[in-house]
């Protein structure tokens, strides 16, 4: 009776051990597999638009055409209408580009930024880089100063790139250069400020 028991014992002790091992394995893959996200760009960008959208700020829109200045204030109502491009921006934290983009990470001593970069691995992405600069704080209360982001969008015999510029705190800018076969290219920036 007492090897019985003792058979018994040695059994429940494999099923126990083995049923660990089974609800344990997954946690301990996915900790292992777990990669570092992306810097939330599209976040951030809607983050500042929100707050402007509470604001008080004079909204000012300086539009340039052929080294032609014009400059208006808007309304604050207005303000995504003209902030469309980053508003629309693809979100590369989203799983679908976890695999399509590389990230690098690089410090630059002479700027004292923090500069990460996004690139395709596939040149038929729509967003053909992404850049955000970063300066570091002394208490590690870091602060991004910039977020820059290429796009190329290509249809048949013409393509429009964009080159977007996002000033934290301060302003945005969108120059797009469009070209199309037979014809001159064309360039236009809008800048958009807020104080």
């Amino acid at each position: 009776m007492p090897c019985f028991l003792l058979i018994l014992a040695m059994k429940q002790l494999i099923l126990l051990s083995f049923s660990s091992f089974v609800i344990l394995s997954p946690a301990c893959k996915s900790k292992e597999s777990k990669k570092e996200s992306f810097f939330p760009v599209l976040s951030f960008i809607k983050s500042q638009a929100a707050h402007i959208d509470t604001s008080l700020y004079q909204i000012l829109k300086l539009l340039s055409v052929d080294s032609t200045w014009d400059t208006a204030y808007i309304k604050r109502e207005e303000f995504r209408s003209y902030a469309k491009d980053f508003l629309g921006l693809p979100d590369l934290t989203e799983k679908q580009y976890a695999d399509k983009y590389e990230e690098s990470k690089f410090f630059d001593a002479s700027l004292n930024r923090v500069i990460i970069t996004y690139t395709p691995k596939d040149k038929n992405q729509e967003i053909q880089r992404e850049e955000v600069t970063i300066a570091p704080g002394s208490d590690g209360d870091d602060k991004v100063k910039n977020i820059i982001v290429n796009t190329l969008t290509v249809s048949g015999d013409s393509s429009v790139a964009k080159k977007l510029l996002w000033t934290v705190d301060e302003s945005f800018q969108v120059t797009t250069i469009i070209q199309k076969a037979g014809h001159e290219d064309s360039a236009y920036t809008m800048k958009i400020t807020w104080e």
